[in-house]
């Protein structure tokens, strides 16, 4: 006679509703974002201030640098799956992580380049695994999971805010390479808090013993094809097919929105340290600052944006319309910078109020709020079964080459006027979002019925 099924476990609530683990999570990715961000807000500034790199040297180096870090997630998915596990993955990540911002704190240029290759290969570790672990908190049935993601995407906004305004604040007023140990202590408390709350995670590790990550997470997430829709070449069905051709057309789309968005810590950053006026009711504050208005905006509009896609229900724009959308309103950003721009450069010395930049990021992060959440979503639910892992890999691999053309346009800072250079990135930005409206219907087609 066969066992008497188990009645279904009642669903761990202890942190807002949500899994204890959540918390753990919130302030290790928190943290790390602090220190990401944090030194990412100077990190060109020291270049060019203190390293006395050319701009287009320097350009070229924060390009390759981001370009890795978001590129080695992907081989760091990878590796946690075949090699060390979740877990151990954040926690070595995280580790190196610090082992390189301290590494950025030493003086001599070998230290510099070990510092930044560090800080890369950390991230790898740690970025996509930590949000694995946070879906592996949950239930595949789970209707919590969608708000658990969207409380975690809070911490990552909330460390992308604070980094700037601390790390940022110790490198300008204090000495630049306290700012770098700044950022590797806001990691190292992360992972004292995720070390020390490992016992909330064991549901989470329990899971991805029990099943792998790559099946899981393709169950959760993945359609299922048509009826009679048999596989074919390489085992893909036609739906298939369509759907993966789908996601290559937002991949070459997301590629131009990041080259325009990750700006923020080159040409912008430039722009706010060289041509705007910081002085604020007598207090002059660092430019590093302006990096964390971009956060404090995704904090502020997120739940704006979450309240008007239920509001519209069934006239919620679809993806490739929310992908237009993203890339008209970072078009816009640069294209309101232009007066600025002029304004700078009409005279040796003269500066532009500090609403320019605000100004510039409020637009921005109506794009980024359009565009990235559902670049994330649409991904995983387009991906075929087997290669979903990959798909996600592949979206990173957006931000990487976008923020890498990030790098390669700050080159042009000194060289070509800012107007016009502001014009240009705006101009391919709006290009891009007039021949991507006109795709929406063709690519809805090719979503098969996912929306």
């Amino acid at each position: 006679m066969a066992a008497p099924l188990a009645a279904p476990a009642a669903p761990e609530a202890g942190w807002f509703g949500h899994p204890r683990g959540l918390s753990t999570l919130f302030f290790t990715e928190m943290w790390e974002r602090f220190s990401y961000y944090g030194m990412r807000a100077f990190l060109f500034l020291y270049m060019v201030n203190v390293l006395q790199f050319d701009v287009k040297h320097a350009g070229s180096v924060y390009g390759w640098y981001t370009f890795s870090a978001w590129a080695a997630p992907i081989v760091g998915g990878i590796v946690a799956d075949r090699l060390l596990g979740q877990y151990r993955s954040v926690l070595l990540g995280g580790s190196i992580i610090a082992l390189g911002h301290f590494t950025l704190a030493f003086h001599p240029l070998p230290f510099f380049y070990a510092g930044l290759a560090l800080v890369a290969t950390g991230t790898g570790l740690l970025k996509p695994n930590v949000s694995t672990l946070v879906g592996s908190l949950y239930d595949a049935g789970d209707a919590r999971r969608d708000a658990g993601f969207s409380i975690f995407y809070m911490g990552i906004n909330l460390g992308a805010a604070l980094g700037p305004l601390i790390a940022g604040w110790f490198a300008q007023k204090v000495d630049w390479h306290i700012g770098f140990a700044c950022a590797g202590i806001g990691m190292l408390l992360g992972l004292t808090q995720y070390v020390l709350g490992k016992g909330r995670l064991q549901p989470a590790l329990d899971r991805l013993g029990a099943r792998p990550r790559s099946t899981a997470s393709a169950v959760a997430s993945s359609p299922v094809p048509a009826a009679g829709d048999a596989p074919g070449r390489f085992g893909f069905t036609a739906v298939e097919w369509k759907r993966i051709a789908a996601m290559l057309v937002f991949f070459a789309f997301a590629v131009v929105f990041w080259a325009g968005y990750e700006q923020a810590g080159s040409t912008l950053n430039l722009f706010g340290d060289r041509y705007t006026d910081r002085t604020v009711l007598g207090y002059n504050f660092p430019s590093s600052w302006f990096v964390a208005v971009q956060a404090i905006f995704v904090i502020l509009l997120a739940p704006g944006f979450a309240w008007l896609w239920v509001r519209l229900g069934p006239r919620e724009p679809s993806s490739p319309a929310k992908f237009t959308f993203g890339l008209l309103f970072i078009g816009l950003s640069f294209l309101f910078l232009i007066p600025a721009a002029r304004m700078a450069q009409s005279a040796p010395g003269a500066l532009v109020g500090p609403l320019w930049l605000v100004g510039c990021y409020f637009i921005q992060e109506l794009g980024e709020l359009s565009l990235s959440p559902v670049g994330l979503s649409v991904f995983t639910k387009l991906a075929p079964v087997k290669i979903v892992g990959m798909m996600m890999g592949v979206w990173f691999l957006a931000d990487a080459l976008g923020n890498w053309l990030a790098g390669r346009a700050a080159g042009f800072f000194t060289s070509v006027p800012l107007a016009q250079l502001f014009g240009m990135v705006g101009v391919i930005c709006l290009a891009a979002a007039a021949i991507l409206a006109l795709l929406i219907k063709p690519v809805t087609r090719l979503m098969g019925g996912v929306h």
